[in-house]
């Protein structure tokens, strides 16, 4: 079997064991449907998810054009604490940001290779979750606007990390956390404006991913410099593909990437 298409973040389905699939314009593959199977993945060419052009890709899956002009790569989805459509003032596109940042968001804490804190429109849990690799995850407050999410999540990091370790995730090299813990401990930090919004007596949220063999070390593939690769997928967390040999492919990285997919 072989299928080609441009590279976009997986879509999941969170079961027993989360269900991971790819999206390739022809194909849809079930990518747990994989596990076991040797794969090669080739280089093809480049497809900006914007334009659509066989341009570079700078970030994100865009072109550095469209990077820099497009309402999907603005600074406040990064950093949602520069949200401005609840006071009207445009980034890019107001009517985009708009729809994106005037609906409801999550403040939460998940814990993939250590407790931390993240922001996501609620319409996105448990995805977000799933895309970082937490094992487990808790809100803690529930918000009308990307704004408000934004200055709680720059208030809780003076306590606890935002960010994920890449390599302690992937290779499982967790510890489990009381969230219900942390959660209590850290309301005290949450914003004045905010704290009529928090989430009273809301529980963890397990997560489980399809992975038969964790690597000890880790090591991510550059397809674009490989060409391409072959191995044995072992398993899938994160927005990660694992291989047998330790290779480490980082989908999400690689968005706007064309790529085959072979599959003996």
């Amino acid at each position: 079997m072989q299928y080609k298409g441009v590279l976009k973040k997986m879509n999941t389905e969170h079961l027993d064991n989360v269900q991971y699939y790819l999206d390739m314009k022809s194909d849809f593959i079930n990518v747990n449907q994989l596990l076991n199977k040797v794969i090669t993945l080739q280089f093809e060419t480049y497809e900006c998810l914007s334009c659509g052009l066989e341009k570079q890709i700078y970030r994100q899956g865009f072109c550095k054009s469209c990077f820099f002009e497009t309402p999907n790569a603005g600074d406040w989805i990064m950093r949602p604490e520069l949200s401005k459509a609840h006071l009207g003032i445009e980034d890019r596109d107001l009517e985009y940001e708009k729809k994106a940042q005037l609906q409801p968001h999550i403040v939460y804490l998940a814990n993939s290779s250590n407790v931390k804190v993240g922001v996501t429109r609620k319409s996105q849990v448990p995805t977000r979750w799933i895309d970082q690799g937490a094992h487990e995850a808790i809100e803690i407050v529930e918000v009308p606007n990307r704004y408000l999410a934004g200055i709680t999540e720059v208030a809780l990091k003076e306590h606890v990390a935002d960010k994920t370790n890449w390599r302690k995730m992937l290779k499982n090299d967790i510890e489990d956390e009381n969230l219900v813990t942390w959660r209590e401990r850290l309301l005290a930090f949450v914003p004045e404006e905010v704290k009529e919004y928090i989430i009273e007596n809301n529980k963890e949220t397990s997560i489980n991913f399809p992975v038969e063999q964790y690597p000890e070390k880790p090591k991510s593939l550059n397809i674009v410099k490989e060409g391409s690769y072959t191995g044995k997928l072992v398993g899938v967390k994160g927005q990660y593909f694992i291989f047998e040999d330790n290779t480490v492919f980082n989908v999400r990285a690689n968005e706007g990437i064309v790529v085959s997919i072979k599959v003996e």
